[in-house]
């Protein structure tokens, strides 16, 4: 979207890191962690894709070649009515070079542009070979073999066989072709004469219309069936399938961790001496070049070990690779042998709680695990499996939309609403569609300022703005009244403040007022329980609850002997969420290099006081408190005095 360059696939060579040697034992250690959101833990087993299945194998008629496929629902097998395979799988390779006009055909057919994110999403397109299919099950029955663009070659084995009537694109993909499609699957309350018509059904049931499994539950039973009977008859296995791959780490751009190989005359790779460690990139390159700058860097790219002539690579690494362990890295920052110290590590780590983006959920955190691991692997003394110990996932800022009329993007500062129509600042008369709200991002234009709005509103403002929106862990859709409102809440206490002040500089302090230590005890107690707890906006809640307290609390009240003690201990309460006004006031008190955290007494925390729901008829009429131990006479006295 940036340089509207022509996206093209090609074959490279590139590095890999064989992160699907550790699948299972990162998909089994995610039951360890129990401070992860489950969100987070779902997401990474269905990026793992752990999948029970069957490889089976279909012989192909024309020519001495077996074609196997991987299937989660081998239970189908005798609904299958064709045979597809990728693009890039072997067997096309070879029908290429007997087949002129097939390869034409894949030539000018658009099966280059499919990839995992958008396979719903496209045509299925499929060229039909001369090769069949022997029926693994069913004698002299063959089926067609496609080439389809639906196919990756990168799941399973790149190839596999298409049931109609249990797989909605298998069913289009079949309509489209006039090829069979054949129910073997029914709802539980159907009878056996059920006929899949109008859409394909995947859901629960029985199995139909497959010998010997016929009257299988589906799919808890039938699915261990089929594979008992595939092996029995050897046609094929039991087999485990996930759908991670190995992490392609190589990036031809200057910017990035060079990796620490180099090639010899014959091309063979080797690992750079750790002498020669480590790789720095070169200065003063040439970044006006096509292709990677490191290729046209000969001074550096040639360089010679033990008097041996060899070639750099000049392949950078992914940045996910450096943000992988950098928090090893931050235990030992001064270790100039080796990326991490031992005993700091061990002091240090795991990480206690670590908070970042959902964004994050997959990659960062799924390669920071995998890292781990990979180090224990080749090192005895190391016994850090889980980075993370507890995780915490915050929300997004988002905006709504803009575009004009060619389609372009619209920054909020090129928009202004008049009445109730959005029009183009720089031309009033072009009306602007508004999109839906979305995560602030550059590409979308939807970003606002912080310069702006802090110069306008005062960062303290724009934090409790955020912070009051919703709990933390949910997107905080951005709003110029939300600011206002947040930046006249801290002008409330700021006039507050100055009563105070005013009221500790000029008034004998001889009263202990036991209320007031009360409310104090309370609130430090909510607040350091919901900071525990990342209920930020409760927190909030908490700070306009005191306001209105204190407010009411001063007009009935002077001569306080603990106002000032209990203000700034309210005032230290306050100070993450508006840590500038906390900071302000308290140096006006003279406290400012006296922060310390305060305590709560959880014996005061105990009132004998407990509230009373009054109903009438079943509607709620008032809310009376009394004492907890208070007899039911007593207690309806006290109810026919109030003024309900």
């Amino acid at each position: 979207w940036r340089s509207e360059a022509i996206i093209q696939k090609k074959k490279m060579k590139g590095w890999f890191l064989k992160i699907t040697d550790f699948a299972e034992d990162l998909l089994e250690d995610l039951k360890s962690l129990k401070n992860w959101p489950e969100k987070v833990k779902l997401m990474q087993k269905n990026w793992i894709g752990k999948s029970l299945g069957a490889h089976i194998d279909f012989y192909v008629k024309e020519i001495d070649y077996k074609v196997t496929v991987f299937s989660t629902r081998p239970d189908t097998l005798f609904g299958a009515s064709f045979i597809a395979l990728s693009p890039e799988h072997e067997l096309v390779d070879e029908l290429k070079k007997n087949y002129p006009e097939i390869k034409k055909e894949l030539n000018e057919l658009d099966f280059q542009n499919t990839t995992e994110q958008n396979l719903e999403k496209v045509e299925k397109i499929g060229i039909k070979t001369p090769l069949r299919a022997s029926h693994p099950y069913i004698k002299n029955k063959f089926i067609p073999i496609f080439i389809a663009n639906f196919v990756l070659i990168d799941y399973g084995t790149g190839a596999i066989f298409g049931c109609p009537a249990h797989d909605q694109r298998d069913f289009d993909f079949a309509k489209k072709y006039n090829l069979e499609i054949k129910t073997v699957v029914k709802p539980t309350n159907e009878k056996d004469s059920f006929v899949v018509k109008d859409e394909a059904y995947s859901g629960p049931g029985l199995i139909i219309n497959s010998n010997f499994l016929n009257g299988h539950k589906v799919p808890e039973k039938s699915v261990l069936k089929a594979i008992e009977v595939l092996e029995e008859k050897n046609l094929g296995n039991k087999k485990i399938n996930y759908r991670l791959k190995d992490w392609g780490v190589s990036r031809q751009r200057y910017w990035g961790c060079p990796i620490p190989v180099i090639y010899d005359e014959n091309g063979k790779p080797h690992p750079l001496p750790k002498s020669m460690l480590p790789v720095r990139l070169p200065e003063n390159i040439d970044l006006n070049v096509k292709g990677n700058p490191l290729d046209k860097q000969k001074d550096w790219k040639e360089i010679e070990v033990d008097g041996k002539k060899f070639t750099r690579e000049t392949d950078t690494l992914d940045t996910f690779v450096c943000s992988s362990w950098y928090y090893l890295r931050f235990c030992s920052p001064k270790e100039r042998n080796y990326g991490f110290n031992k005993e700091e590590i061990d002091y240090w780590m795991p990480v206690d709680q670590y908070i970042g983006g959902v964004e994050h959920a997959i990659l960062h955190l799924l390669y920071s695990r995998f890292f781990m691991r990979a180090i224990d692997y080749k090192n005895d003394n190391f016994n850090i499996k889980e980075p993370f110990q507890s995780l915490f996932t915050q929300g997004m800022v988002c905006h709504e939309t803009y575009k004009d009329k060619h389609n372009n993007w619209l920054s909020p500062e090129e928009v202004e609403r008049i009445g109730t129509k959005f029009v183009k600042r720089s031309n009033p008369k072009e009306i602007i569609k508004v999109g839906p709200s979305e995560s602030m991002s550059k590409s979308k234009k939807n970003v606002i300022d912080p310069e702006f709005i802090i110069k306008n509103y005062g960062a303290d403002s724009v934090r409790l703005f955020i912070l009051s929106d919703s709990p933390p862990e949910k997107d905080v859709q951005w709003s110029e009244q939300g600011m206002v409102s947040s930046y006249k809440f801290v002008q409330k206490l700021w006039l507050l403040h100055n009563e105070i002040k005013n009221k500790i500089s000029k008034e004998s302090e001889d009263i202990f007022n036991d209320q007031l230590e009360q409310f104090t005890n309370e609130l430090v107690f909510k607040i350091t329980n919901n900071l525990e707890k990342f209920n930020y906006n409760v927190i909030v809640a908490n700070m306009y609850e005191t306001y209105n307290f204190l407010v009411n609390f001063l007009k009935k009240n002077k001569n306080l002997k603990n106002l000032k003690d209990n203000y700034k201990k309210i005032l230290i309460c306050f100070s993450p969420v508006i840590p500038h006004f906390a900071s302000e006031c308290l140096a006006e008190l003279g406290e400012a290099d006296n922060m310390v955290w305060p305590n709560f007494d959880t014996t005061l925390l105990e009132s004998e006081d407990i509230s009373y729901v009054i109903q009438f008829n079943g509607k709620k009429r008032a809310i009376l408190k009394a004492k907890k131990d208070i007899h039911e006479q007593d207690l309806l006295e006290i109810v026919k005095k109030d003024k309900i």
